[in-house]
């Protein structure tokens, strides 16, 4: 398979699983702000794709999300969540490709909370949006502990059982 195609095939999968797997826990109301389904997907595919088509799915995720399930609330929630996202995909792969594995997964998310956090700023300079970015973030990270510790246990795991040489 050339490499190209390999990306694209593996990257439709993630951007499958950033669909399906939040859509399960939303209809069996397992929690996804506490879980955060739709961030492993993610996290994964930054492992496993170029950069570019990490942060794709970072962007694509939530909004396809937001269309087709009507969840994450498209605005402002799925707006913000796609700058997040997208740079989760990006800053991990980036980071993979230079480090090892758990500090590029830390720094990808820490980077894409803060990302999250300005987005929330530039939103309420231009459109006047009534969210407080420090509470927003104090929020998401206190309610998504279980998610960010999920996160942190099981992505090392699942990338170093399938092996995939990243591009």
């Amino acid at each position: 398979m050339s490499n190209k195609t390999r990306e694209l095939t593996l990257s439709g999968m993630f951007l499958a699983f950033g669909i399906i797997v939040p859509y399960i826990f939303h209809i069996a109301n397992l929690g996804g702000p506490v879980f955060l389904p739709m961030h492993i997907p993610v996290l994964l595919a930054a492992f496993y794709v170029n950069p570019f088509y990490a942060l794709s799915i970072g962007i694509l995720a939530p909004l396809l999300n937001s269309i087709l399930t009507g969840m994450p609330v498209f605005y402002p929630i799925s707006i913000i969540m796609s700058f997040e996202l997208a740079t989760y995909g990006l800053i991990t792969a980036i980071i993979y490709k230079k480090s090892n594995l758990l500090l590029s997964l830390i720094v990808g998310m820490i980077s894409g909370r803060l990302v999250a956090g300005l987005v929330i700023v530039i939103l309420q300079g231009i459109i006047g949006l009534k969210m407080n970015p420090l509470l927003y973030l104090k929020g998401a990270l206190i309610t998504g502990i279980p998610g960010i510790v999920i996160q942190i246990l099981l992505v090392p795991v699942i990338v170093r059982k399938f092996k995939i040489k990243n591009i």
